[in-house]
């Protein structure tokens, strides 16, 4: 395993930062491809998945090599970097860290050998029985903190029988979220859990297949979308073509929130484009929370599709109120004291001749803590708006999510403790709307039985039973 030698920035505004996903996955089995410039391709189409940590496994077939360092794709890896990773398949991972702490040796993939043989995995979500699963493997012999040690240990555990039998016998007894891609020095692996809480979709390439978090991946690369991995389902492909096995019943219960927030937009889930679900939502919320106003415009970018719609449906004009200084991010050098009091105005910046003297609608996709939405509120303010209507295009965030979203505590969610009046107030917004849950879920075009709503309504689908859960569950056994 090779570590590389880049270094993390650090979120604008640490107490506010944006929800986040765990991360985003990709696998290639291709024979003759250049499969690691492929993945570093796939990542870089996931990268708003995760952007702490990325890395590539691949294989010529005897032998498995990892890169993995701290930092965004294009940090981590270059040509010549690249020029070194050569196989017939390979894996890759960027990551948001939801289990463990964010660093080095919990970086993906992981890797794991044994008589010889060696096992990389990458995972996208968070296990709920983490510590119990942990429970048996030998003290010590885990480097990481992370649950997808854990499950890389597991799988390794027994090499003197297939791979996928290992799989097809442990999956059942982990629960959680996963979509998990793993490869030993010959074959690519895939499993989504039977709920299908987060993404997995199958593509075809000319020369070999590729399976991705997003379909915008497959894109990236030049694959033809197939169709989505099932929950339940285990994935093996090599030489012989892609088999499948199901070692649980489905019971979908895919993420709400990805429809929200954390898919891109040009993402395709359940047959539906995710741009057209938050165009559709922002017609709903228009539809459930109308205002007289001059102007319609969107927190970029999060807020844009949803202000589309909220715009088409209402007939108020659509406008770019607020410009976006796109090179800031988690490359940002953290700002000292005397220029953290801007704020928000590092990210954004209003265009006073846009606003000035008009009744704004603002379009932002959720509110977690407040922070954000409240200094957009004051800046506006301050550049002329004469009203600031606030609308939000998923309900209230009330819930923390144990399935790979960084909503820890309800204590840090503002709708954890405040009503929808307290909020608007706090905010200083004339009026705030949020789009109901209901209206949310139809414009997905699937049923709400479908769909993980736990971080609106409290209401799990996958039973917490072990109180050992959290970031730091492997870390706090230490």
């Amino acid at each position: 395993m090779l570590k590389g030698d880049g270094r993390l920035g650090h979120d604008l505004d640490p107490q506010d930062r944006a929800p986040k996903d765990a991360c985003g996955v990709f696998g290639v089995w291709a024979p003759g491809e250049d499969v690691s410039k492929l993945t570093y391709y796939g990542l870089y189409a996931l990268q708003h998945r995760g952007q702490e940590s990325a890395g590539i496994a691949v294989s010529e077939g005897n032998r498995i090599l990892v890169y993995k360092d701290m930092g965004l794709v294009a940090q981590v890896f270059d040509e010549s970097i690249l020029g070194t990773l050569r196989g017939h398949l390979s894996i890759g991972h960027c990551r948001y860290s939801t289990t463990g702490s964010s660093v080095w040796e919990n970086a993906q993939p992981t890797l794991n050998s044994s008589d010889g043989k060696g096992l990389a995995l990458v995972h996208n979500g968070n296990l709920i029985n983490t510590a119990y699963l942990s429970e048996r493997l030998p003290p010590g012999s885990t480097r990481a903190t992370t649950d997808t040690e854990v499950l890389t240990a597991l799988l390794a555990q027994d090499s003197s029988r297939p791979v996928e039998d290992v799989a097809a016998e442990l999956l059942p007894e982990v629960k959680g979220a996963y979509s998990l891609v793993w490869m030993n020095e010959t074959t690519l692996f895939a499993a989504r859990d039977p709920q299908g809480i987060r993404p997995l979709v199958l593509g075809r390439l000319e020369r070999g297949w590729v399976v991705a978090s997003e379909t915008a991946a497959l894109d990236i690369v030049g694959a033809s979308f197939i169709r989505e991995i099932e929950p339940g389902e285990l994935l093996t492909i090599d030489e012989r073509g892609v088999r499948s096995r199901r070692f649980a019943s489905a019971e979908p219960k895919g993420c709400l929130f990805e429809y929200v927030y954390l898919a891109r937009p040009d993402t395709t889930i359940a047959g539906r484009g995710v741009q057209s679900t938050r165009v559709e939502v922002g017609r709903v919320l228009a539809r459930e929370h109308p205002v007289n106003a001059d102007l319609v415009i969107p927190t970029p970018e999060s807020g844009t599709p949803a202000a589309i719609g909220y715009a088409e449906q209402s007939g108020i004009p659509y406008g770019q109120g607020l410009v976006k200084n796109s090179y800031v991010g988690r490359t940002f050098i953290q700002p000292s004291q005397t220029i953290r009091q801007l704020g928000i105005r590092l990210k954004l910046n209003p265009l006073r001749e846009v606003i000035e003297g008009k009744r704004l609608v603002v379009v932002d996709d959720s509110i977690v803590r407040g922070n954000t939405q409240r200094a957009i509120v004051k800046m506006l303010r301050e550049a002329g708006a004469s009203e600031v209507h606030v609308r939000i295009s998923s309900p209230p965030v009330s819930w923390p999510c144990f399935y790979g979203i960084d909503f820890a505590t309800r204590a840090e969610l503002i709708a954890g403790s405040l009503s929808v009046e307290e909020i608007r107030s706090s905010l200083g917004a004339d009026s705030l709307g949020y789009i109901s849950l209901e209206g949310l879920t139809r414009a997905t075009t699937l049923p709400a039985d479908r769909l993980c709503r736990a971080c609106f309504t409290g209401e799990y689908p996958i039973p917490i039973e072990d109180d050992r859960v959290g970031k730091f569950v492997l870390e706090a056994q230490r």
